[in-house]
């Protein structure tokens, strides 16, 4: 962490603290409306739903839906799945290559809190403007991409604001609480997708007349969840732009054009190989594990509905349930995360993870009691990994690098963002069987765990650890 941050969070009054701590997590309850609402559980699985294929196409495939018409729909939706993936590859592709060049102009110029409002901002424009994708049978193929557009831009600017609001950690924290802070605001994220989804599922998207009329006519029930949820990020990501303070400017680089940026971003770079060689080897191997813990969300309902029977309804509860179980467990692990270290929640969180998909995969026949018991464990497990990882960073960052580190952590995320989605389809393939897919993830959380047991990370209270010293790890 650097060192001018950690004495702006350390010597401020414990009223201002608690007010910053507070402000920076209501952005992460706030992001929530994007994570859990468009890109997860509502507007992409809206997309790639039979709402954009031909009404023929449907009507045939309802009343043969083992037959040619129902083979005809299921290509449609496979095409259609498939410009989406293309699309958010091509988001994917410019995050990594604009993540951490633009953090480190964000630090380098004292632009940290105002380049945060500015993406917050214009991913809540996205969102809002989603709200025009309809499903009108005159232009659906339109419509289709252009809801498959403004997802994957607005995964492009949402993940620029999470490089800057990560950065922000090192204000609102010091070495001895950085992993409570980041675990409050992990957990509100979890805590905060639910409760939008309660309301929306409540309001708009279960009635057949919801709050104001809405009903699914042309898709109005889902055009206003994301209206709403464009407005809930709004609201919420507010405070953390007023609250935390601005940083100062690097004046050495800040007269750094944009290709100079990538020139001494190569310069860092090699720079971190020679003397801070751990931050890069963690990089490494978050990537990886990350990745996994992904996976078990991702596929977590494939697997409820394809190998444990579970209804579309039973997949929403269980969802509910894990988010809660994850929100509250990482709330508890960033209050030992300053106890014991980031790397020793790390390391218990992927062992149970482990364990507890090993159990899954092993009882699958034992039916939905199974997946509820095992696979609350596996979420209870998933939270805490991803903040305590974080955190880590945070404790490995050089001064004044904040920015350009975590966006160098977006970057090495979206690189290995294919291996989980690759295990878990080759084991499938290989054995014809879904719960095997389990297994390829479980190996991908496996191969990290195994790329990270040889960092060394000292405790939260060693101070080379604190002010991110390059042996510190």
């Amino acid at each position: 962490m650097a060192d001018d941050d950690v004495a702006t969070a350390a010597t401020v009054d414990p009223r201002t603290r608690r007010r910053r701590v507070v402000a920076w997590a209501l952005w992460d309850w706030g992001s929530a409306a994007f994570n859990a609402v468009i890109t997860t559980f509502v507007f992409t699985r809206w997309l790639t739903s039979s709402s954009f294929a031909d009404p023929a196409v449907v009507a045939a495939a309802e009343a043969d839906p083992d037959g040619a018409a129902g083979t005809a729909l299921d290509r449609v939706l496979a095409q259609h799945s498939s410009w989406l993936g293309f699309g958010l590859t091509l988001a994917g592709l410019a995050i990594a290559l604009l993540a951490p060049v633009l953090g480190a102009r964000a630090d380098d110029k004292g632009r940290r809190r105002t380049l945060l409002g500015v993406y917050t901002a214009i991913t809540v424009v996205i969102s809002g403007a989603m709200f025009f994708v309809t499903p009108d049978p005159a232009s659906l193929e339109q419509n289709l991409l252009l809801g498959i557009f403004l997802l994957a831009v607005g995964n492009i600017f949402f993940e620029l604001a999470s490089v800057n609001y990560n950065a922000t950690l090192a204000q609102v924290s010091t070495p001895r609480d950085v992993g409570r802070v980041s675990g409050i605001g992990w957990g509100a994220g979890y805590l905060g997708g639910i409760v939008l989804l309660l309301i929306l599922f409540v309001g708009f998207i279960n009635p057949e007349v919801g709050w104001f009329g809405v009903s699914d006519e042309n898709g109005l029930d889902i055009r206003a969840a994301v209206l709403v949820s464009a407005v809930w990020f709004a609201v919420f990501a507010l405070p953390v732009l007023v609250v935390v303070p601005e940083v100062p400017p690097s004046p050495a680089r800040a007269r750094l054009g944009l290709v100079g940026s990538y020139r001494q971003l190569f310069r860092d770079v090699r720079g971190l190989w020679r003397e801070r060689r751990s931050t890069l080897w963690f990089l490494l191997a978050s990537a990886v594990y990350r990745d996994g813990l992904a996976g078990v969300f991702t596929f977590g309902a494939v697997i409820a509905s394809g190998t444990f029977g579970f209804t579309a309804e039973g997949v929403i509860v269980f969802a509910i349930a894990a988010n809660v179980v994850a929100g509250l467990a990482t709330i508890l692990g960033g209050w030992l995360d300053d106890r014991v270290g980031p790397k020793a929640i790390i390391v218990t969180s992927l062992t149970g993870l482990l364990v507890a998909g090993a159990v899954v995969f092993a009882l699958h026949d034992g039916g939905q009691t199974v997946f509820w018991i095992f696979g609350l464990l596996l979420c209870l497990f998933v939270g805490p990994a991803q903040s305590s990882s974080r955190t880590l960073l945070a404790r490995l960052i050089p001064a004044g690098r904040e920015s350009e580190i975590f966006g160098l952590y977006a970057t090495t995320g979206r690189a290995a963002s294919f291996l989980a989605p690759l295990g878990f389809s080759t084991f499938i393939a290989v054995s014809g069987s879904q719960h095997w897919g389990i297994l390829g993830i479980l190996l991908v959380v496996a191969a990290g765990l195994a790329l990270l047991v040889p960092i060394r990370a000292g405790r939260p209270q060693d101070a080379e650890v604190a002010v991110g010293a390059g042996s510190a790890a």
